[in-house]
């Protein structure tokens, strides 16, 4: 069978003719890369210049805290309380109520739990009968020997005119006598039976567990059913009601090496510092050094009381202090008009005027200062930066106003 040449010329793809059409493609598809590496190199420079700057601060010291920078001893000890107390009551007996949660504040004197009180009401009501049946008695008595004495009044008459015998004379002055014999039996009688219902009255005021001083519930240690002892009764009974602390006695207790003791006064100024704050610094002093050394620990214990009270200074918080050297002549003792110190660092100057970048809210604001005296690159500022404000480092003349910035942890 012969082949036809024409039909199988026409199957034949034209290579010539598909050769411009990928010339065309090409560039077009190296335009589009173009386009897109440009849009994405855009994002990722429009991403990285609204990213906050990452910077450090630092933080503005009281000028209690900085007067006598130099430290000549570093201690750690702990926030104790002086007064502290687990409350317990002064009768063994079962818990009835208890009032108080932890975390409440109390005053002196309040309730804090009361226990049953049934077996000591019944006494004290058997006490309260016994003193109106007492009573009762001495009214008689006193009845009687009322009437012992008129028939005395009247008999003593009588017998100086003869009208009656001496015996009846005797009679009625010893029935007075008795009479006032059983009346006074009677009046101690009564006093016994007195004290007997105050004595009832104490039982039940012990049932009811009251505060010894005004402080602050640390501590909930029993719950209603329970029994409690004022002495150690084993098993299941409970020694204590709650603890008490009393939140105005917070000081500081630290050891200090025996060898150092000497660098230690009473009323040397001291810093100390939370480890649950440690950019906080509290000003505080030494109150005394106990007198007594540990032998094993070759301590002395030094106790420091803080300035001023915070809430946030709670009792067995860890603490470090520096005792401070107290140096009349030091330049930053002598700042008695400082408000703040700050790093020298932190300075910004221009056109002889002093500025800090301030950091408040994760943005940036200049504010202008007035300088004191420096020393050690510490700064006295007399205006412009409270104690505890964040003043930033770094590159200060780079910084502009309003500007989000993070800080360094």
């Amino acid at each position: 069978m012969a082949l036809d040449k024409d039909k199988l010329d026409s199957l034949r793809i034209d290579r010539g003719a598909a050769a411009p059409q990928r010339r065309r493609v090409l560039p077009m598809a190296l335009a589009a890369l173009v386009v897109l590496s440009s849009m994405l190199l855009t994002g990722l420079w429009w991403a990285r210049s609204s990213q906050a700057p990452l910077i450090q601060v630092a933080v503005a010291q009281s000028p209690a805290g900085a007067a006598g920078q130099d430290a000549v001893l570093n201690a750690s000890g702990y926030v104790v309380a002086r007064r502290m107390a687990t409350v317990s009551a002064k009768v063994t007996g079962k818990i009835a109520e208890v009032f108080v949660e932890e975390g409440m504040s109390v005053a002196a004197g309040q309730i804090l739990a009361r226990l049953d009180d049934a077996t000591a009401k019944a006494a004290y009501a058997l006490a309260d009968s016994q003193l109106t049946a007492a009573k009762e008695s001495l009214a008689e008595i006193e009845v009687r020997r009322d009437e012992a004495r008129r028939t005395l009044d009247r008999t003593r008459p009588l017998r100086e005119k003869r009208l009656v015998s001496e015996s009846q004379l005797d009679t009625a002055e010893a029935d007075f006598k008795a009479q006032q014999a059983r009346l006074a039996a009677a009046e101690s009688e009564v006093e016994v039976a007195q004290r007997t219902r105050n004595l009832r009255q104490q039982d039940l005021d012990d049932l009811k567990v009251r505060a010894p001083f005004a402080g602050v519930v640390v501590s909930k240690d029993a719950q209603p059913g329970e029994m409690v002892s004022p002495l150690s009764a084993g098993g299941f009974t409970r020694t204590g009601i709650c603890t008490l602390v009393d939140m105005a006695s917070r000081e500081v207790e630290v050891d200090v090496n025996e060898a150092y003791i000497n660098r230690v006064h009473p009323g040397q100024r001291t810093e100390a510092v939370l480890d649950a704050y440690p950019d906080w610094v509290i000003p505080s002093s030494v109150i005394n050094i106990v007198p007594t050394a540990d032998r094993q620990r070759a301590t002395v214990k030094v106790r420091i009381g803080f300035d001023q009270l915070d809430p946030r200074i709670l009792p067995e918080m860890g603490i470090k202090v520096r005792f401070l050297e107290q140096d009349a002549s030091s330049p930053l003792a002598a700042a008695d008009n400082a408000k703040a110190f700050i790093p020298a660092a932190a300075i910004l100057k221009s056109n002889g005027a002093a500025y800090v970048w301030l950091v408040k809210d994760n943005a940036l604001t200049r504010q202008a200062i007035k300088i004191g005296t420096e020393r050690s690159g510490t700064v006295a500022v007399l205006a412009g930066v409270a104690p505890g404000e964040q003043v930033a480092l770094g590159a200060l003349d780079q910084f502009k106003e309003g500007q989000k910035v993070r800080v360094k942890p």
